[in-house]
């Protein structure tokens, strides 16, 4: 059995954002941890070439979270996963050097989004010291909506990974 960490009360912006008061208590840092995810269910899978490919892979998480394992799941929650799989894909695909994979799948009691990409010895870097409105803030953002998120390496690729509660 796993353990995860304490949550905190969140921001203002992230309670908005996820809707209630908690969050990881592990904001993104300089580097994102270094860590395995738990252990998950399949679910869906996409093998991604080009920014070009994110609305059709947005629809079809949307269209299987109507029909399937989000069906019971308010839109606020569904809005997030996209949201998160939106964001870490996107950064794959712009700095991840090629061959980027994305997943969402359970856990117990999560969604588990990860992003693999061929970038093996780049850890996930948020924007430091950038101003907001030039973007690349989508690393801090995922850290807030998440309970547990980190990176690691697997056969010459980075996986990048958080986990999102199903409520």
């Amino acid at each position: 059995m796993r353990t995860y960490e304490t949550v905190r009360p969140a921001s203002p912006m992230a309670a908005r954002l996820r809707g209630d008061d908690q969050v990881t208590g592990q904001t993104a840092g300089p580097v994102w941890p270094s860590a395995s995810p738990p252990p998950a269910a399949s679910g869906l899978s996409w093998e991604l070439q080009d920014i070009a490919q994110l609305p059709r892979v947005r629809a079809e998480l949307r269209r299987h979270a109507a029909a399937q394992a989000l069906a019971s799941a308010d839109a606020d929650l569904v809005d997030q996963v996209v949201l998160a799989l939106d964001e870490m894909a996107s950064n794959a695909l712009r700095h991840g050097g090629g061959g980027v994979a994305a997943e969402v799948r359970l856990t117990d009691d999560a969604y588990l989004i990860e992003v693999s990409d061929q970038a093996a010895t780049s850890p996930p870097t948020p924007a430091v010291g950038r101003d907001p409105s030039e973007g690349g803030l989508g690393l801090y953002l995922i850290a807030e909506l998440a309970t547990r998120h980190g990176w690691y390496v697997s056969n010459n690729h980075k996986h990048v990974w958080a986990l999102l509660p199903r409520g």
